[in-house]
């Protein structure tokens, strides 16, 4: 079982918000104002016509914080850097939907407990951008590691730099929350963390495609097998998240049947191939 991150800004609306969360009214209002033998005559106004454009909506609501339609195809264009999605199908809106509740009640809990050190420094995200662009196989295809091929590939998939840099920032606040909340008591021998690599890791690259060599993503490898033995812990919580908060989905086509909840994908998105 994979440990899974949900990540995502949230947006202050208000609780039980429904339709639309703005609306753009456009009143093209004209007045006829004419001449006749120097009597000025003004015409009544012609009609106003209003065309109503939607910008965004609310879909649901966790605790008062609003999720847009827009954050689901958000998380969906970012499932290409989670390495949790390895093998799977493309991301539904109901599943991202649960990925961004989720993360919610957990970004939620951060806040409340205060946890300041749970913020990672800005030099740990660009590390982690870097990794990114050099090991996981989709960017490795597409040359990720140069400028023009990064370029290329975040134009491909509707992305931006600075939006892949919140998505990493968010998992690491995560991955360090679940880290002192979960870890205590758990340890990841060596030969785990081999056979991980020669199991899992190495299957996942293509004949001739190159692999980054085991010492190299060692400790990302120990990172995700943390990750899977605290999972049942970190499920029975969010579990209880969920009971005690008051959740909203507004959309019906988004309700799905009672199932467990979705959580983030595994530690790190440079250590498992991608599938595309």
């Amino acid at each position: 079982m994979r440990a899974r991150l949900p990540i995502r800004l949230g947006f202050a609306f208000a609780r039980r918000a429904q339709g639309f969360v703005g609306l753009l009214s456009l009143f093209p209002c004209l007045i006829g104002a004419g001449a006749m033998r120097g009597l000025a005559q003004t015409q009544p106004p012609t009609p106003v016509v209003s065309d109503r454009i939607v910008l965004d909506r609310v879909v649901a609501v966790v605790n008062n914080q609003a999720i847009l339609a827009s954050d689901i195809g958000d998380e969906m264009r970012l499932s290409v850097l989670d390495p949790g999605r390895g093998g799977l199908a493309k991301l539904t809106r109901a599943a991202a939907l649960e990925q961004l509740i989720a993360r919610a009640l957990i970004q939620q809990q951060i806040r409340q407990e205060d946890l300041g050190t749970a913020e990672p420094p800005a030099d740990e995200v660009e590390a982690r951008l870097t990794e990114i662009r050099k090991e996981i196989p989709a960017c490795v295809r597409a040359n990720c590691a140069t400028d023009a091929g990064w370029k290329a590939f975040l134009s491909a998939h509707g992305l931006t730099q600075q939006r892949v840099e919140v998505y990493l920032r968010y998992r690491l606040e995560i991955l360090r929350f679940i880290e002192q909340r979960f870890r205590q008591g758990i340890s990841i021998s060596q030969e785990e963390i081999e056979a991980y690599y020669k199991n899992t890791l190495l299957p996942q690259y293509t004949k001739g495609e190159a692999t980054p060599p085991l010492d190299q993503v060692s400790k990302r490898i120990q990172e995700i097998l943390l990750q899977e033995q605290v999972n049942a812990l970190f499920d029975d919580w969010l579990s209880n998240l969920r009971k005690q908060g008051d959740i909203e989905v507004l959309d019906p086509g988004l309700q799905a049947p009672a199932a467990k909840p979705a959580a983030e994908p595994s530690a790190d998105p440079a250590t498992e191939k991608e599938s595309q």
